[in-house]
């Protein structure tokens, strides 16, 4: 019976599970080993690691991990978690290869999966030169010419924010109107605003050289960015019937200020609990879940009856 079983070992897991790891009370993280920025060959904006390989950093966080006695990492997915009937406030998590584990608590880092266009020339490209996050990755685009895929409501405001990286221009077909607010808004921040569709992205991949647009124009670009909407990458908080509330770009999970779910015993941390997502906010709810987690705990023992 661990204290904490942590499910998802990317940021906000890994750092969950270094703050548990201090407390020497054991734990274990279940990982797949598939995190949402796999896709970018960099991380930037993460401090005291800008421009490392996020493979490289969460390499480097197991490493550290494997020198607690007290940790046990896991690799395989999680198909089932639910609480242990055995017990007042515990839980039973199945892995897809028939490993199963018990924990007093749950910390879900299990995070989200960005839902993509079905344009030619996106999936290739995504995250690096086909983008979501100008804090990220706009730095390293130098300015120039830079291109937002005008998909949701808020590409204006993406658009907008994008306009300190270079010289934007908003592509708007299959979006809503614009309304006057929305226009002042895109002239004020100088973005230019195209109707024609975007047919596909040219260059030789993962670069972009522009967009072809369906009346046959080329549009030159040095980046794509475009608001992705997103879904749970794992079905593991509907199962133990977290509630979720709508966030910016689709469902995320609703927790409290320590990271706690709607379900006792159970916290969620990282891309799948809050709405705005980068490495940093997602390491530092990892933290936040842990110490949740650990006061959870404390309280619980120092409720418990004398034998």
């Amino acid at each position: 019976m661990f204290d904490v079983i942590i499910i998802g070992g990317s940021f906000a897991g890994l750092s969950a599970a270094l703050q548990l790891a201090r407390t020497r009370r054991p734990i274990a993280i279940i990982d797949a080993g598939t995190p949402r920025n796999r896709f970018a060959s960099h991380a930037h904006g993460v401090l005291a690691h800008d421009g490392k390989p996020g493979s490289a950093i969460l390499a480097e966080a197991r490493a550290q991990l494997a020198a607690y006695p007290n940790v046990t990492q896991l690799s395989g997915t999680v198909n089932l978690a639910a609480p242990l009937a055995s017990a007042k406030l515990a839980f039973q998590v199945a892995l897809d290869d028939g490993t199963e584990v018990q924990g007093r608590r749950l910390i879900l880092a299990t995070g989200v999966r960005d839902i993509l266009p079905e344009l030619p020339g996106v999936a290739e490209r995504w995250g690096r030169s086909v983008l979501h996050c100008p804090y990220c990755h706009g730095y390293e685009i130098g300015g120039g010419p830079i291109g937002v895929l005008g998909r949701l409501p808020a590409s204006v405001h993406q658009a907008s924010l994008i306009a300190d990286w270079g010289d934007v221009t908003l592509f708007t077909a299959g979006m809503p109107p614009l309304d006057d607010d929305a226009l002042a808004l895109l002239a004020r921040r100088k973005v230019s605003i195209e109707g024609s569709a975007v047919t596909a992205i040219e260059g030789e991949s993962p670069a972009i050289s522009g967009v072809r647009l369906a009346d046959g124009r080329l549009i030159p670009l040095r980046a794509l960015f475009l608001a992705a909407p997103v879904q749970q990458a794992s079905p593991l908080a509907q199962q133990l019937g977290c509630e979720l509330e709508e966030g910016m770009m689709g469902p995320i999970v609703q927790v409290d200020a320590m990271k706690m779910t709607s379900v006792p015993g159970v916290h969620a941390a990282g891309d799948a609990a809050r709405a705005m997502a980068n490495i940093s906010f997602a390491m530092a709810d990892g933290v936040m879940a842990a110490v949740g987690a650990h006061h959870a705990l404390i309280t619980e023992e120092g409720q418990a009856q004398p034998a």
